[in-house]
């Protein structure tokens, strides 16, 4: 199985500190992830902070890093180090703009960018973005001609484009990505997203579920992906999980449950997701029990364990995890 690490690049307030990270620290674990193995090293994609948040930090606003421009300075100092987006927000990028970053980002650094999109977490950031678009606009819809358009400038020579939410006349987009076929995946994990990433993605990267859940749904994916004639294996599970270890499965829940990542769980509970399942269904607990969920994640059709999230109050911590669970799940 991959591992891969989410850099705080815009979760302050949402599960760390304010503040929490400074500029140098992205490109220090990127560098750290390599050497340790990690397959990539991936970033999360807010422009607003979130109601409850400022519920819970009064007076402060977080940090947030645009996620392409950090993902770039990664990968500009990395050799065999992957990147990633976790997720890039979609309904809130111009279609043609993103596809013309991350077709250069995947250039400059031969064939190492992974573009996951998703409608984002928070109708609110939307709202507040586009004030005017938000009462009428449906994020779904915006994302699937976001996508199918983007689609067609990563390999048409001319496109013309007259759809619902975006146009483009007679448009040319050089270079094309490195890689071929384009790492194009598909983030979320409600049934409509398992269709679009059975449909046009090569990746299908969900939140966490119970592991009942998600063995389900990653049946479903395969099953829609050969009845759509793909071949089911040409698209990466990679499941996004949060990660705490500690010397004993106690300790590791505590600290958990304490952290700041159970507010920003209960903030999505819309989502549908059981909170009560959210220690068994993460990576939580000793190095023997992270070791036996990783096996049962293989069993039930995971590649990729991607973009581990660690709850932690300092660097220093989350530094100290991502090395502990190296050791743990990497190293032989």
């Amino acid at each position: 199985m991959k591992f891969s690490i989410s850099l705080p690049t815009c979760f302050e307030g949402v599960m760390y500190p304010i503040p929490f990270v400074e500029p140098a620290d992205f490109v220090r674990m990127a560098q750290l992830c390599e050497k340790l193995g990690y397959h990539s090293v991936w970033g999360n994609d807010h422009i607003q902070t979130q109601d409850y948040v400022r519920d819970l930090f009064p007076g402060k606003a977080p940090n947030f890093y645009e996620l392409l421009t950090v993902l770039s300075f990664c990968a500009a100092a990395t050799t065999k180090l992957e990147v990633g987006t976790a997720l890039a927000v979609l309904p809130m990028r111009d279609p043609f703009w993103l596809a013309k970053q991350a077709a250069t980002i995947d250039q400059l650094s031969n064939g190492r960018l992974i573009l996951a999109l998703g409608i984002g977490a928070y109708r609110e950031e939307f709202a507040a973005w586009a004030p005017r678009l938000a009462p009428k606009a449906r994020r779904g819809e915006m994302m699937d001609e976001g996508v199918a358009l983007m689609r067609r400038l990563f390999t048409e020579p001319r496109v013309t484009h007259a759809g619902k939410y975006y146009a483009v006349r007679d448009i040319e987009m050089y270079p094309k990505p490195k890689r071929d076929p384009f790492a194009l995946w598909i983030g979320g994990h409600n049934m409509e997203v398992v269709e679009r990433a059975a449909r046009v993605g090569t990746g299908w990267l969900p939140g966490w579920r119970p592991w009942s859940e998600l063995a389900e749904r990653i049946k479903l994916l395969k099953d829609r992906a050969h009845a759509l004639g793909r071949d089911p294996n040409a698209i990466e599970v990679a499941p996004q999980f949060s990660v705490t270890i500690a010397k004993t499965a106690e300790e590791a829940e505590r600290r958990y449950m304490e952290s700041g990542l159970v507010a920003h769980r209960k903030s999505l509970a819309y989502t549908g997701r059981d909170l009560s399942k959210q220690v068994v269904a993460n990576l939580v607990g000793s190095p023997d029990m992270i070791r036996e969920k990783i096996a049962g994640l293989t069993a039930i059709g995971v590649d990729h364990a991607c973009a581990l999230m660690i709850p932690a109050d300092s660097m220093a911590e989350f530094e100290d995890q991502v090395e502990w669970f190296a050791k743990t799940a990497i190293t032989p």
